[in-house]
């Protein structure tokens, strides 16, 4: 139980602390998510994200705490929209500047990993840039259902970052086997995980990314073992988005 208990610790610091990374996975077909988002600060690539309207993403609180590491100020942070290769200055990008961040009011490292970015100006949609629509109510994601994970960076732990997008498929644990690996620590309600493999696996750093199921995005990339993102004996937790829909509407809706 302490070593569980010390991964819980280093959880969310370490899940985003370095580059982004998926595991086992293969390259995204160019532009076929446009409704990814890699959120930079200081011009590099620190979180992903889902754009859920012109002016807003959706990603996770603790990716906040990212840029208070890296050093940058509020001016670096700016979200990418329309990339494939994020290295490379495509036709396609559009670079945005954050107005504003609104991270859940209960957010702890642990639970209510949450959180909303205002853009400066309106993201034009095309066929490269486009809203992702969300769940309409809160409810429950049946266990062993295939769903997908993409990102940019690593193809393996510790390794280097990836300048394209990636993605991956994964089942979603039952809530119970997810109960018994994290204890009090996971959140039924709030928190999904998915099945622990040995060989895919989202890791550290990528923190933010939407697990699609059903072209519906369920969960935000929350949490991994440190530098163990493929340990079969700790199932990777993600936030819950329909948990949460009152609340981002209620922001959304006071910033209309």
């Amino acid at each position: 139980m302490f070593l569980q208990a010390s991964f819980l610790i280093s959880l969310i610091t370490l899940s985003g602390g370095t580059e982004i990374a998926i595991v086992g996975g293969n390259e995204v077909k160019p532009h076929t998510r446009p409704f990814m988002v890699s959120i930079q600060f200081g011009g590099h690539h620190r979180c992903g994200g889902i754009l859920i309207r012109q002016d807003f993403v959706l990603t996770v609180a603790h990716c906040l705490c990212l840029k208070k590491v890296s050093g940058s100020g509020q001016n670096f942070l700016e979200v990418v929209l329309g990339a494939h290769n994020i290295t490379q200055n495509e036709k396609t990008q559009q670079r945005i500047e954050v107005k504003k961040y609104y991270p859940h009011p209960n957010y702890t490292k642990n639970n209510n990993d949450i959180m909303l970015l205002q853009l400066q100006t309106k993201a034009k949609l095309n066929n490269y840039v486009k809203v992702l629509t969300l769940p309409k109510k809160n409810e429950k994601i049946p266990a062993n259902v295939k769903c997908s994970i993409a990102g940019w960076g690593m193809k393996r732990p510790k390794g280097t970052a990836s300048d394209v997008l990636y993605e991956v498929t994964l089942k979603v644990q039952f809530n119970f086997e997810c109960k018994n690996k994290w204890k009090d620590h996971f959140n039924s309600g709030h928190m999904i995980c998915t099945v622990s493999d040995g060989k895919k696996a989202f890791c550290q750093g990528d923190s933010g990314g939407p697990l699609i199921c059903d072209d519906m995005p369920v969960g935000l990339a929350s949490g991994t073992p440190p530098e163990r993102c493929v340990d079969r004996n700790y199932p990777e937790i993600y936030t819950k988005i329909s948990a949460f829909l009152p609340w981002i509407k209620d922001v959304m809706n006071r910033n209309i």
